[in-house]
């Protein structure tokens, strides 16, 4: 009898161990699946925090895209404020030989074609030599060189040569009928490089060139000189 309730008491045992075993196992599976499927949460949590931070990033580069949009580079047209030049047509042209070699005189010719070149007359305004070119004067660059007096004898006098310009020009204002001489005067002795009654006499405040410009249009004056002669030319500009 006593052996019945030892053998009872051992099997008891077992199954109680059995009981014990299986309950501790179950725990620490349920346990290891708790923490897998914790993990996998908290991957997934990451993932779908990164994602978000691209998401954001991108939100910001569009945002800033459309703040400040790209500029493309485009041909624009554009029109020019400052006008063509106007087409220049010489209307007419004369020239007169130097006959003198004194270099005084060639350097006032020279001086008086430089600052009489490229003169602009309006139409209708009036064209005055001497107020063109002022008076001759040394600070001006002008020297001594031959003139009449009032009295047909030669002199010398500052600004010498200037006449010979003048009267090249005189000779070319006159192949233009639409230009009217107001004023000129002739020399009180022949001059070598124009014949009789074809000269223009020019002293500031004396004796002056004077036309009015009738044409209808603008016109440039045209001066210059290679040293063996003068010549000048009216231009017409359209």
């Amino acid at each position: 009898m006593k052996r019945k309730y030892i053998i009872i008491g051992s099997f008891i045992l077992i199954l109680l161990g059995i009981i014990i075993f299986f309950a501790i196992n179950g725990n620490s599976n349920n346990s290891g699946i708790n923490n897998s499927n914790y993990n996998a949460n908290k991957t997934e949590a990451i993932i779908d925090n990164t994602q978000n931070d691209e998401n954001d990033a991108n939100n910001t580069n569009n945002s800033e895209e459309n703040t400040n949009p790209k500029v493309e580079n485009k041909t624009v047209a554009r029109h020019d404020e400052t006008p063509p030049p106007p087409v220049e047509t010489e209307i007419s042209s004369f020239s007169t030989p130097i006959v003198s070699d004194d270099d005084s005189r060639q350097n006032n010719v020279e001086l008086t074609c430089e600052k009489l070149n490229d003169t602009i007359v309006e139409n209708g305004a009036t064209f005055s030599f001497c107020d063109t070119l002022g008076p001759a004067t040394t600070e001006d660059g002008f020297q001594k060189a031959e003139i009449f007096d009032s009295k047909g004898n030669k002199i010398m006098g500052l600004g010498g040569g200037k006449c010979q310009v003048s009267s090249t020009l005189y000779n070319a204002i006159l192949a233009v009928p639409s230009l009217e001489v107001t004023e000129r005067h002739e020399h009180s002795n022949k001059v070598p490089y124009i014949e009789s009654g074809k000269d223009a006499a020019v002293y500031y405040g004396n004796a002056d060139l004077k036309f009015v410009n009738n044409s209808g249009k603008t016109i440039k004056i045209k001066a210059s000189t290679d040293g063996e002669s003068v010549t000048t030319s009216i231009v017409q500009l359209n």
